[in-house]
């Protein structure tokens, strides 16, 4: 390297409207046509080359899940195998490769994405995962862009850390990648996730094999060309698709694992860990274990909370997708002083709010992703009706025939204890809890300790006092934390997400944390004239 390269400071990207007339609308509905039009055959991809198993699944449109979209090819371990080969031959070059050449590709794929592939992700994450237009341009496009921006520059800022030297010596610190490969696996809610959970290792010199969600592969596919068209060189990043076992169990028995990059349900992340644990005589390192995993998200009404604000919040952080969002505000607590006009204003906007085709710009939700969802998410609403302990405000209602919809429904829980309180239900399913204003306390205690996670959070009040005081005592609730604001919706480079106890290892995805748990550093003392001899002044006869 000939000189001291700087990553441009990244910004944001901006969230593109899609209003009515406008271009980027007309753009994105002729892209929809043409894929919904295609049904494509997707390979894996193994040390750069296309592998057909001949083993298919299907990829199919959750709101018209008669329409196949895609049949993909899945794994074995044979074809595991394969891929641990090929990433542990393309760790040679790539874990070498100078940092600034690394950054370079993952930044073309961002101005890619920004510019022709914006639509391609966008419709593929609609269609597949059933997100509206703007759900799918926040998460496709924006925060994709702004992983592949902010991840740079985050690694520039590990790099600049060096130790101090004193005079006659040099110390530094090289930031060498793991040794072996990191295991990524993703989730279907959000293409972003499984576009930075191998990414982000990658670009810190890892190899990785990378498992997307099976309800998910549609998307993560297209993710994968688009980096192949950024010039990420054959076998840093090998796509295999799969079932979990088939998949995972031969990658968590190889001596070559190095890492877990892990985003999806907190059983199969304890499972794995499990697994990793019984194994480690096994592995040449220990392997860095890096989860996020489930919440049951909290928003936290004080009686001085402004009570509109409060309702959107509600309707926005609980609705949103469907509600599939490890983040989504899936009970809350409001003070009974505001109990009459939070339900009046909640149920006014609910019924406002229009289900069906993500295609039909005017709905705000779509479907739920297939049909072991759509059965979970029933079998709360059921259990709900039948309780004596709950009361169904709003929704309660779903039909499978065409598409997998449900109803955005609002549960008021009578006791505290209701099982809807506890559990993540990851649907459109609110539950709330009406607490005497006089009881402030007792209901941050049952807040603080009601759920097993730890992820997101909000309190919503006007009171400064309240405010802090809420915020201190909820302080080990949620990793992300919301004053006045939804529990959802954290931006790269602004909110670095993550949450502790249940949640996962908190480690921050879109931040430096995140980014030097795929590094292994090396310190390095130069001393430029050596001592001759072995005695020390204090040796001296006098």
């Amino acid at each position: 390297m000939s000189g001291s390269f700087r990553i441009p400071k990244p910004i944001n990207e901006p969230v593109k409207q899609y209003a009515p007339g406008s271009p980027e609308r007309a753009s994105l509905k002729k892209k929809l046509a043409e894929m919904r039009s295609q049904e494509i055959e997707i390979p894996l991809i193994i040390g750069g080359k296309e592998v057909r198993t001949g083993r298919l699944g299907t990829c199919v449109m959750p709101h018209r899940h008669g329409h196949v979209l895609a049949k993909y090819h899945k794994a074995g371990p044979h074809e595991v195998a394969m891929a641990i080969e090929a990433a542990l031959a393309a760790h040679k070059t790539w874990s070498r490769m100078a940092w600034h050449d690394r950054a370079a590709i993952f930044l073309k794929a961002a101005e890619l994405l920004a510019g022709p592939w914006r639509d391609t992700l966008n419709a593929a994450t609609m269609l597949g995962q059933s997100k509206t237009v703007f759900q799918a341009e926040i998460d496709s496009a924006c925060e994709i862009i702004d992983f592949w921006r902010y991840n740079p520059y985050f690694m520039q800022q590990i790099y600049d850390d060096q130790p101090f030297s004193p005079l006659g010596q040099w110390n530094r610190v090289e930031y060498r990648p793991l040794e072996g490969f990191v295991f990524a696996v993703t989730p279907f809610n959000f293409t972003s996730i499984g576009a930075n959970l191998p990414t982000s290792p990658a670009l810190m010199g890892n190899t990785v094999v990378w498992k997307p969600a099976s309800t998910a592969v549609y998307s993560a596919y297209f993710t994968m060309k688009l980096l192949e068209a950024a010039g990420l060189p054959p076998g840093v990043i090998n796509f295999v698709v799969g079932s979990g076992g088939e998949v995972g169990n031969p990658v968590l028995a190889s001596e070559h694992l190095a890492g877990l990059h892990f985003t999806g349900s907190t059983a199969t992340f304890q499972a794995m860990w499990r697994t990793i644990a019984e194994n480690l005589p096994r592995y040449r390192s220990y392997p860095r274990v890096v989860g996020e995993t489930g919440g049951k998200d909290f928003v936290f009404a004080h009686a001085s909370a402004d009570v509109p604000a409060l309702v959107t919040a509600l309707v926005r952080g609980a609705f949103e997708y469907q509600g599939q969002k490890c983040s989504a505000a899936s009970r809350a607590y409001i003070p009974a002083s505001l109990w009459p006009q939070v339900k009046e204003q909640l149920l006014a906007q609910i019924a406002e709010i229009k289900v069906g085709d993500v295609e039909d710009f005017r709905n705000f939700m779509g479907a739920v992703i297939d049909r072991a969802a759509f059965d979970s998410i029933v079998s709360y609403i059921e259990y709900a009706k039948s309780s004596p302990d709950a009361e169904i405000l709003a929704g309660g209602t779903y039909d499978a025939s065409t598409g997998y919809f449900i109803q955005p429904t609002v549960v008021l829980a009578k006791d505290h204890n209701l099982k809807l309180m506890k559990e993540e239900i990851f649907g459109p399913v609110l539950t709330l809890f009406v607490y005497p204003d006089e009881k402030l306390d007792e209901a941050l205690t049952l807040c603080d300790q009601g759920s097993p996670y730890a992820l997101t959070g909000s309190v919503f009040a006007q009171d400064r006092q309240a405010i802090a005081y809420i915020t201190e005592r909820l302080r080990d609730a949620a990793g992300n934390f919301y004053i006045n604001d939804k529990p959802t919706g954290a931006v790269v480079g602004q909110q670095p997400f993550g949450g502790a106890r249940a949640s996962g290892t908190n480690d921050k995805a879109g931040s430096m944390w995140n980014l030097i748990r795929w590094t292994s550093p090396r310190a390095i003392k130069e001393t430029f004239v050596p001592p001759t001899h072995f005695a020390y002044p204090f040796m001296g006869d006098v």
